[in-house]
């Protein structure tokens, strides 16, 4: 069985909202109010080797499509590996080439296969699903210390869950990388 685990760009009170730019009046957030560290984005080389599959949302596929695939340099292997969007809408992924799944049950299917973990980019309202069908099984979060107050929050309205941290590190601009498994 293949693991799921769902990264996220989040801020200390749980918004994951547009944190490279988009809809929210912070958009960007992520860049914009917290100075870059390079060593904070470590995690996201590291997911990236080892992932042997992406997942995503429709938004996230939406903002996505037209931007990653010409970051040859920065996502090589998501570039590479076979991506999934989760959605009963979408008809057409040529712009990113990409397998649409119409319901969690084929998500849990995918996840029975064989091969590397499933990773979820983004994605909150999908993330948040996959949470109440007992489908995550770890969690890479980078916290910024930053409070928007409002937007997209990771955890709204999820499930109890009990987590365990597996790794955690605090870098200089005061990001933190907190990776937890879901305990069951």
């Amino acid at each position: 069985m293949r693991q799921l685990i769902v990264t996220e760009f989040i801020t200390l009170d749980g918004v994951v909202d547009s944190p490279g730019g988009g809809e929210h009046p912070h958009g960007g957030w992520s860049f914009t109010d917290v100075e870059f560290d390079e060593a904070a984005y470590e995690i996201k080389g590291t997911e990236q080797d080892e992932a042997g599959a992406l997942l995503l949302g429709r938004r996230t596929y939406d903002e996505f499509a037209p931007v990653w695939p010409s970051m040859t340099e920065e996502f090589p292997g998501y570039n590479a590996m076979p991506r999934y969007v989760v959605s009963t809408t979408l008809t057409d992924t040529s712009q990113w080439e990409a397998t649409v799944l119409g319901s969690l049950d084929e998500v849990r299917a995918l996840k029975e296969g064989e091969g590397d973990p499933i990773i979820v980019h983004g994605s909150a309202t999908l993330a948040q699903g996959l949470a109440a069908a007992g489908l995550v099984d770890r969690y890479h979060l980078l916290v910024f210390p930053v409070l928007l107050g409002s937007g997209l929050r990771l955890f709204a309205d999820g499930p109890h869950q009990r987590l365990t941290l597996v790794e955690s590190q605090t870098y200089g601009n005061g990001v933190t990388m907190a990776v937890y498994d879901v305990r069951r």
